[in-house]
């Protein structure tokens, strides 16, 4: 099943919109193989499997956005979508399994989930982290009057300072006007 589509293919097909972890219509039904209108006839007769937290469809914004990012627009007649894409969340692309109903759309299905699988858990070691980090810059807040106080000393010990002068030993002669 991994060598039916490479998780790698899978990631940078799944997008950050309004908060949720997405993936468009165009790309799923792509990977499916089938097209994009046959996909989302599946997805109108079945309208009721899909509420709003499974799937929904983009703004102009978000659109326009989104195609600038990864560079979609075509040129010519005929290239451009009629309609706004709808986007699935995780659970939006399981439901879809159940609509498509065929051998290709199950085993894609199985691939996609576990690539959602494994982002979550790349994010969560990434909070993880950053947990950590947040512990570590308050336990040297408590101590930042401290550190300032020793990178303020080191500061003055960097300062040149100025030797008073002294006046030459030794016989001096006046020079002649």
């Amino acid at each position: 099943m991994k060598e039916l589509i490479p998780v790698e293919i899978i990631e940078k097909k799944i997008y950050l919109i309004r908060g949720e972890k997405v993936m468009l219509d165009s790309d799923l039904a792509e990977l499916y193989g089938v097209a994009v209108k046959v996909l989302n006839q599946a997805v109108k007769r079945n309208i009721s499997r899909f509420p709003e937290d499974f799937m929904f469809q983009l703004t102009m914004e978000e659109d326009e956005s989104l195609r600038s990012q990864i560079v979609t627009l075509k040129k010519g007649r005929g290239e451009h979508r009629k309609y706004l894409p709808n986007v699935f969340t995780e659970q939006g692309v399981a439901m879809l399994s159940s609509v498509l109903n065929s051998e290709r759309a199950i085993q894609v299905n199985v691939v996609i989930m576990r690539t959602f699988v494994k982002l979550r858990a790349f994010l969560s070691a990434n909070k993880e982290l950053a947990h950590k980090l947040m512990l570590l810059e308050t336990r040297i807040e408590k101590h930042d009057d401290e550190i300032k106080a020793i990178f303020n000393a080191i500061r003055q010990l960097m300062i040149p300072t100025e030797m008073p002068k002294k006046k030459p030993i030794g016989f001096r002669r006046e020079r002649e006007k």
